[in-house]
């Protein structure tokens, strides 16, 4: 699941309130306007009505033919059509005058002055003073109405339309400038690990910030110190005890030569073996203290393949190997890469030894260098479950085996690895095989020099 952005989220929710504000904005614009609208069209209706009042009532009178002012004109528009309609009726509700586009039979509309509406018209009815025996009703359409008020509201609808996506991007634009210090802090924080743990600048980071760094500095600073403390400590006392173990195993060994067969003898063996494996834990703690100190970090490219040769080669002397070890290079295989050669082979050494110790007894141990540089540790053996995989990976974690061993194997070499900006993969059983454990060593690509 990806993790939210501040950004993100900050964009969205002042977008959304901006675009509801102008919305709200607007639609309270348009109900205003409404308002106005029927304000100002009843008056236009009203004065219309007034003033033709007193131009037809001159040439009509109560007593006149029904329908004899067919011939009488509207208020008409550009289209031919009349905006407003009018008829003029007696008393007696009869039409004796009428525009061009009015109909026929009267308006539905009683005959006393002021304003009616219906479904289709706004109308307004005046009267005569005096005998107030004749009434001149207009009629306005409401369509007219509803299409001057959509015209009015596409008018502020269309620039929020516009001003919406304007406001968005501004608001992302500022947003990413105001928490650019936060982002620059976290990446700085990201950076931090055994490797790197220099101290964040205090220089251009708001006010705001500035107690998160000071803290921030304060723990780095106490936790160099303790790490500091702990590689120390970890390297001194693992060559101070290589050179007594060293003593310890040889007088053992020339014992052993002394005794004669017995059970004494077989104790004497006893000792040796525990004395091995202290000699050999001795040995990894001085190279998990080398691998903390940033042994794998360095930045000229070397030939990894030629070391990864030498490693494979020198177990192959050794006897106890017993031609167990087996090396394909790919056809043109190459792996050049910024990392330490020394810390290379050390990861090498343990992951091959993790394998010969603890896969399955006189089965080879495949080592090959891929063409896309990939490096893969294959050996037999039970297949390991993830919980596993994921143990053996941590300080002294072993899997279900009786191998003698430290558990420090993995650990080592993962930390060494991923100074070199390389990921160790452990898969079980390996691609394409029903059993066993490969370890697959992945470089990451370099960037280009600037």
């Amino acid at each position: 699941m990806k993790e939210p952005s501040i950004t993100r989220r900050l964009t969205l929710s002042l977008a959304a309130a901006l675009a509801g504000f102008w919305l709200l904005a607007t639609t309270l614009g348009v109900m205003v306007m409404q308002d106005e609208f029927g304000e100002i069209f009843d008056g236009a209706l009203q004065e219309t009505a007034e003033r033709l009042l007193v131009l037809v009532a001159d040439n009509a009178t109560p007593d006149d033919e029904v329908g004899s002012g067919d011939a009488y004109a509207g208020v008409v528009s550009a289209s031919g059509k009349e905006y407003l309609i009018y008829q003029l009726r007696n008393d007696r509700g009869q039409v004796l005058l009428r525009s061009h586009d009015a109909p026929t039979p009267p308006f539905d509309v009683p005959l006393k002055k002021g304003f009616w509406r219906d479904a289709n018209y706004r109308y307004y009815t005046a009267t005569t003073a005096g005998d107030g025996r004749l009434y001149l009703q207009v009629a306005d359409a409401l369509a007219n109405r509803r299409e001057a008020l959509i015209e009015g509201a596409m008018a502020l609808f269309l620039p929020v339309l516009l001003l919406v996506p304007a406001s968005i991007a501004l608001v992302w634009y500022i947003g990413r400038r105001a928490i650019a210090p936060i982002d620059t802090l976290r990446q700085e924080i990201g950076s931090k690990d055994g490797g790197n743990l220099a101290v964040i600048p205090r220089e251009g980071m708001p006010r705001e910030l500035l107690p998160i760094v000071r803290s921030v500095n304060l723990l780095l600073n106490r936790l160099k110190a303790a790490l500091d403390a702990e590689r120390e400590f970890t390297a001194n006392s693992a060559h101070e005890l290589r050179t007594p173990i060293a003593g310890a195993l040889a007088q053992t060994q020339v014992l052993i030569d002394e005794l004669p067969s017995g059970p004494k003898k077989a104790r004497a063996r006893q000792i040796e073996a525990s004395l091995a494996n202290l000699s050999h834990l001795a040995e990894k703690l001085l190279q998990l203290a080398r691998a903390e100190a940033g042994l794998g970090t360095v930045e000229t490219p070397v030939d990894l393949a030629r070391v990864l040769e030498l490693v494979v080669l020198d177990f192959q002397r050794d006897p106890r190997v017993a031609g167990r070890l087996r090396l394909h290079r790919s056809e043109g295989a190459s792996l050049r890469y910024p990392a330490s050669e020394d810390g290379f082979a050390i990861a090498l050494r343990n992951l091959i030894e993790n394998a010969l110790i603890h896969g399955a007894a006189e089965a080879p141990v495949d080592i090959r260098l891929e063409r896309d540089g990939v490096v893969r540790i294959i050996n037999d053996g039970q297949v390991l479950a993830d919980w596993e995989l994921e143990m053996i990976r941590k300080r002294f974690g072993r899997g279900r085996t009786s191998a003698s061993g430290s558990g420090l194997g993995i650990s080592i070499a993962e930390r060494l690895l991923r100074q070199m900006n390389a990921r160790l993969e452990l898969l079980s059983p390996p691609e394409g095989l029903p059993t066993g454990l490969e370890a697959r060593i992945r470089f990451d690509p370099v960037a280009p020099a600037a």
